[in-house]
């Protein structure tokens, strides 16, 4: 495994699993198999809706928890000072653990100033060993890191051979902040699986094309937390470290580019209304669940 040093000396693992879009029923297994293929980094989210399982499966693997390096994110819904706070205390519980490695900040809408502060202070009371943001763009990014006393450790977003954030990227350097792909693969979107410039390069290697995708991440700096729901993939998305893309390799990835989102724009006013819209629904679905229980 190749780590990556954080702003603050914090070394986390460069490939991790992620569980995002993986279901209750499944999640606790995909991590124990996860765990015991050998990834030893755990992304979750509130979000996600499995932070439970992904605590359960941590207990149940016997594996001493310093050795894992585990993240989580807030949600929107708990932005602001005392309610990011709680959420965060909440996940800690969820997921059996009394620190976490890393917390982002999922989403750069709302109360985004509120929820950092109190990030901030849970890192310095050593709940957090670090923190971070995710999906904020390089303008959001460098003015968090500009109007902030502790700067992101970390940047989370959408990062693969068809949007590689190469702009996002030269500033995250500058201001030592670490960029982690989500959507490593783009989720195949595109035909990127299929892609006959990343199957010839990965020809040369006896690799997948998904192994390239990995490998290039990893030679360009990027922190990678590709999802898979079945053990096999798992092992192969860790087998990228026997072999090394040459510079005319990566040139030919970086053409690649299209500096676009295979999925959608926060900076889109109408999927600015959708998060809100989704915020309100799940407000709406707690507090209805609330009155039932004190009915």
């Amino acid at each position: 495994m190749e780590y990556i040093t954080l702003s603050n000396g914090v070394r986390m693992p460069q490939l991790g699993y992620g569980v995002y879009q993986v279901t209750k029923d499944e999640c606790e297994q995909c991590v124990l198999d996860a765990l015991d293929a050998g990834y030893r980094s755990i992304d979750t989210a509130q979000s996600y809706f499995n932070e439970e399982e992904v605590g359960q499966a941590i207990e149940r693997s016997g594996i001493d928890r310093k050795e894992i390096f585990l993240t989580s994110k807030v949600w929107i819904e708990h932005f602001g000072h005392e309610e990011c706070r709680k959420s965060v205390l909440e996940s800690m519980e969820k997921l059996r653990t009394d620190y976490l490695d890393l917390m982002l900040l999922h989403q750069p809408f709302g109360d985004t100033y509120g929820a950092w502060r109190a990030l901030e202070e849970l890192y310095d009371e050593g709940k957090l060993r670090a923190i971070g943001i995710s999906n904020h763009y390089v303008d959001r990014m460098v003015e968090f890191a500009n109007f902030t006393r502790i700067r992101p450790m970390v940047n989370q977003m959408e990062t693969h051979p068809l949007n590689q954030q190469k702009n996002l990227k030269e500033w995250a350097d500058k201001y030592d902040i670490r960029l982690e792909a989500w959507a490593p693969f783009g989720e195949g979107r595109n035909g990127l699986f299929e892609n006959e410039t990343l199957q010839k390069i990965g020809q040369k290697y006896g690799k997948t094309t998904a192994q390239v995708m990995l490998r290039w991440h990893i030679q360009r700096g990027v922190i990678v937390i590709p999802k898979s729901v079945h053990k096999e993939r798992m092992i192969e998305n860790l087998n990228i470290f026997d072999f090394s893309l040459s510079e005319v390799d990566m040139k030919q990835i970086a053409q690649m580019d299209t500096a676009t989102s295979a999925f959608f724009s926060h900076q889109d006013p109408a999927m600015v209304e959708w998060f809100v819209k989704m915020v309100e629904e799940r407000k709406s679905q707690h507090d209805s669940s609330k009155e039932k229980k004190n009915w």
